[in-house]
């Protein structure tokens, strides 16, 4: 399960959002939607397959409450996640709506197109996920070739982690 919910949501957010026209529509700096949607999704079907029967009736005093790979009705369990993980789905959907158009009637939740084009991390003088272990700057003199693209990333003077 851990492997599944590990690698599933990285394979997504590294792989499929880049190739995704729709995904690429949506800003999602952080990669939210892969590290908790699609991990939270992965580990409640894991859970549906993998529920051990003696350890499900600890915690539900339901009959027949088992996984999928425990034999009938285990597809029942599965079906639950299912419709569990749905709902949690639809709940988040409404909810952050509301939040969001809340914000929105305060402040913009989008950045002017110009500092778009720039770069958000760019605007922002942060490098999210940064790789390379040194902060949250990028230093073209202690790793170069890091970026497979041609852009001048700036770099900051001696000692400053962070520049304000």
């Amino acid at each position: 399960m851990g492997v599944l919910a590990g690698s599933i949501p990285w394979f997504t957010m590294m792989i499929v959002h880049k190739r995704s026209k729709l995904l690429q529509n949506i800003d999602d700096t952080l990669g939210v939607f892969h590290t908790h949607a699609v991990a939270g999704f992965v580990g409640g079907l894991s859970t549906g397959l993998f529920a051990e029967p003696t350890l499900c009736s600890l915690f539900l005093p339901v009959t027949n409450s088992r996984g999928g790979f425990y034999g009938n009705p285990g597809g029942v369990q599965f079906l639950k996640q299912i419709v569990g993980a749905l709902f949690i789905a639809g709940w988040n959907i409404a909810v952050t709506t509301i939040i969001c158009l809340a914000i929105k009637s305060v402040i913009p939740l989008r950045m002017p197109e110009e500092q778009l084009i720039i770069g958000d991390d760019a605007v922002h003088g942060e490098e999210a996920y940064a790789l390379w272990g040194d902060g949250e700057k990028y230093d073209s003199t202690r790793h170069g070739g890091w970026y497979s693209d041609d852009t001048q990333h700036r770099q900051a003077p001696s000692g400053v982690t962070l520049d304000v």
